[in-house]
C-alpha cells in the first residue's frame, strides 16, 4: 500500500470493516484480467480474496460454495437488447449455464452453473456483442434501470436511451468508482408512471419540467438514498431541477460523495441510505452544491403514478402503425431455446429489438399493426403469453435457495404455486402484485409488493419446515411507501389459501371496485388487516 494517504477513507484504518483493508491493497476490477489468465486451472487456483472480488467481474460463488460453481449477472442498461445480443445470452445459457436464464428484477440476466473455466469464454462472447458481466455486482456502480419503452414510449417526456448510455459508458470499468463503500444502483427514466422505480435507488432521476426564462424545459429531478435489504429506505428527493445535459455531472457528485464520504466500518451500513439518512437532503445537497455548482431548485414533478414496470400486452407506441407487445415470463425464467425464439421473433415481427423489464418479464417492440395477430398465434406465446391470468401475471421471485447462498427457502417454484392456487381459486378484476424474497435482502423486492413473502423456517413436528412472513401495503410512486409485516408465520403450503382469504376480506371491504389493494391497507389500517389475519389463521 503506498505511504501516501490520497483518499479520504484511509485517514482512520480503525474505522474500516476487514474487506475494506483489503480493497485498499488491490483494485476489485483486477480480478477480471487474473480471471482471464488462470481460469483453466480451475476454481482452486483462486484464494478465498479472490472469490470475493469475482463480484466486480460480475460472478458469485454459487450454493453450496465450495462445489466450484458460479452465477453471473450480465449488465442490461434499461433492458435494452437487440436480437443478436439475445441470442448470444441464448448460446451462453446452452453451452454453459445448463440452459437456464432468469430475467431480474433490475432489468438484467442472470446466469447459474458457470465454471471458472468458462468465464473467459463468456467474457468474449459478450464483449462481441457489446455486452458485459462486469460490475453487475461488487461494491462498485450496478446496472442502470430505467424505462425499457424509452424512445417509443407514449408515456415518456422525451427518449433516455442515450442518457442510460452515457452513464454506462462513463461508469462502467472507471477506477475512479471502482472502490465504493458497497453497492450503488442508478435509475433514468422520464416515464411518468415511474418505470425506473426511484424511491429503491442510490441515485434516481425521475421527470420533471421548469419554467426557464418564461419558456418550459424538459428535464428531471433528483433522488437519492434509497434502498431495500433488512433495512428499506425510500429515497429522498433533492431541492434542484436539472436538464438532460447535466445528468452525467450530477451523478458523477453523488458518487463522488458516497465514495468519499460513504461508511466503511460496518457491510451493513456501508450504503448511500445510511448517509442520507444521517446527513439529511439538505446537507447532501450542500456538498453536492460543492462539487458540481449552484442548480436552480426543484421544478413541477411529472410522475403521476406508477405501473409496477408491468407492460404485458398489446399496446400502441408513440410511432403511428406501430406497436409492443409485453410478454410474460413466470418469475422470470425461461430457457436458452425460449430466449433464442424470442430474438427470431423480434426479428420476423419487429425491428430485431426486444426489452427487459423491472417485473422480470419482456417486451417485443416495433410490431406493425399489420404483423399483431401473426405473432400472437406464435407456438412461445402459449407459455410466455401476453395476456396471463392475475396472479401469475403479476408474480415476482429472487433466486431462492435453488442456487443462493443466501436464500433459506426455495422460492421460485413456491411462487409459480401459489399465484397458480390464487388464480384457480380465487376471482379478482384488479391485479394484486405479489412478491418473494428467500432472505432479508431483498432481490425479490417484497417491500414494494401489495402482498410480500419473506421466507422463513420453522420447526414443526415433521421437522425444519420452509414458512413465510406476510407484509401488505407496499407501492412506490406518488403514494410510495414500503408494506409491514403482519404477525403470524405461515407455513409454505398453507401461504396461498391464507393469501386468498385475505384477499376475499379486501374484495368484500374495499370502498370501490378500483381501489387498490395497498390503498385498501392503509385506509382501514394495519391493525385490522393483522385482526382479519389471526381469523384466517384458525380456519385456513
Amino acid at each position: 500500500m503506498s505511504e501516501t494517504v490520497t483518499r479520504p477513507w484511509e485517514t482512520d484504518l480503525s474505522k474500516l470493516s476487514k474487506l475494506e483493508l483489503v480493497k485498499l491493497e488491490r483494485d476489485g476490477l483486477d480480478i477480471i484480467e487474473k480471471i482471464k489468465e488462470i481460469a483453466d486451472q480451475g476454481y482452486d487456483a483462486f484464494t478465498e480474496d479472490d472469490l470475493t472480488f469475482f463480484k466486480w467481474a460480475g460472478v458469485y460463488e454459487q450454493k453450496p460454495k465450495g462445489d466450484g460453481f458460479f452465477m453471473m449477472r450480465v449488465r442490461i442498461p434499461s433492458g435494452f437488447l437487440n436480437s443478436g445480443q439475445v441470442r448470444t445470452l441464448a448460446e451462453i445459457s446452452r453451452v454453459y449455464g445448463r440452459d437456464v436464464i432468469d430475467v431480474t428484477t433490475r432489468q438484467a440476466i442472470q446466469f447459474h452453473w458457470l465454471t471458472t473455466q468458462s468465464l473467459p469464454d463468456i467474457f468474449s462472447r459478450l464483449e462481441k456483442v457489446g455486452m458485459f458481466s462486469y460490475e453487475a455486482c461488487g461494491d462498485v456502480p450496478r446496472t442502470i434501470v430505467g424505462n425499457p419503452l424509452a424512445g417509443i414510449d407514449p408515456n415518456e417526456l422525451f427518449d433516455t436511451t442515450d442518457l442510460v448510455y452515457e452513464l454506462e459508458n462513463y461508469f462502467l470499468l472507471n477506477r475512479e468508482f471502482s472502490n465504493l463503500p458497497r453497492k450503488y444502483k442508478m435509475s433514468i427514466s422520464s416515464n411518468i408512471y415511474n418505470t425506473g422505480h426511484a424511491e429503491i435507488n442510490d441515485i434516481a432521476f425521475t421527470p420533471a419540467s421548469k419554467v426557464v426564462d418564461g419558456v418550459e424545459v424538459l428535464g428531471f429531478h433528483v433522488w437519492v438514498g434509497g434502498g431495500l435489504s433488512a433495512k428499506p429506505f425510500l429515497a429522498k428527493q433533492l431541492d434542484i431541477f436539472i436538464q438532460q445535459h447535466e445528468v452525467k455531472k450530477v451523478a458523477d457528485g453523488v458518487t463522488r460523495i458516497f465514495r468519499d464520504y460513504g461508511y466503511r466500518e460496518k457491510r451493513n451500513h456501508a450504503r448511500l441510505k445510511f448517509l442520507v439518512a444521517d446527513w439529511g437532503p439538505e446537507k447532501f445537497q450542500e456538498k453536492l452544491i460543492e462539487l458540481i455548482g449552484p442548480m436552480p431548485e426543484r421544478g413541477t414533478d411529472r410522475t403521476v403514478g406508477w405501473n409496477a414496470g408491468y407492460f404485458t400486452g398489446v399496446h400502441k407506441q408513440k410511432q403511428e402503425g406501430l406497436n409492443y407487445v409485453g410478454l410474460l415470463l413466470p418469475v422470470g425464467r425461461l430457457t436458452a431455446d425460449e430466449f433464442e425464439n424470442v430474438a427470431d421473433l423480434a426479428d420476423k415481427y419487429g425491428s430485431g429489438i426486444v426489452r427487459a423489464c423491472n417485473s422480470q418479464n419482456l417486451i417485443i417492440p416495433n410490431v406493425p399493426d399489420e404483423h399483431v395477430q401473426a405473432l400472437l398465434a406464435e407456438p412461445l406465446l402459449a407459455r410466455l403469453t401476453p395476456f396471463p391470468r392475475t396472479f401469475i401475471g403479476y408474480a415476482v421471485s429472487c433466486t431462492g435457495n435453488e442456487y443462493c447462498n443466501l436464500a433459506i427457502v426455495e422460492t421460485k417454484a413456491r411462487m409459480v404455486s401459489i399465484a397458480t392456487w390464487l388464480d384457480e381459486n380465487v376471482e379478482i378484476d384488479t391485479p394484486i402484485r405479489l412478491h418473494v424474497n428467500g432472505c432479508p435482502n431483498s432481490c425479490g423486492q417484497q417491500q414494494i409488493a401489495d402482498i410480500g413473502l419473506q421466507g422463513a423456517l420453522v420447526k414443526t413436528d415433521q421437522g425444519m419446515q420452509d414458512a413465510f412472513d406476510i407484509h401488505v401495503g407496499g407501492s412506490l410512486g406518488p403514494d410510495a411507501s414500503f408494506n409491514k409485516r403482519l404477525k403470524g408465520r405461515v407455513l409454505g403450503d398453507r401461504v396461498a389459501p391464507v393469501i386468498g382469504a385475505l384477499i376475499e376480506y379486501y374484495k368484500e371491504n374495499r370502498s370501490a371496485q378500483e381501489e387498490k389493494f395497498h390503498s385498501f391497507v392503509r385506509r382501514v389500517g394495519h391493525e385490522a388487516v393483522q385482526a382479519q389475519l389471526e381469523r384466517i389463521l384458525e380456519t385456513v
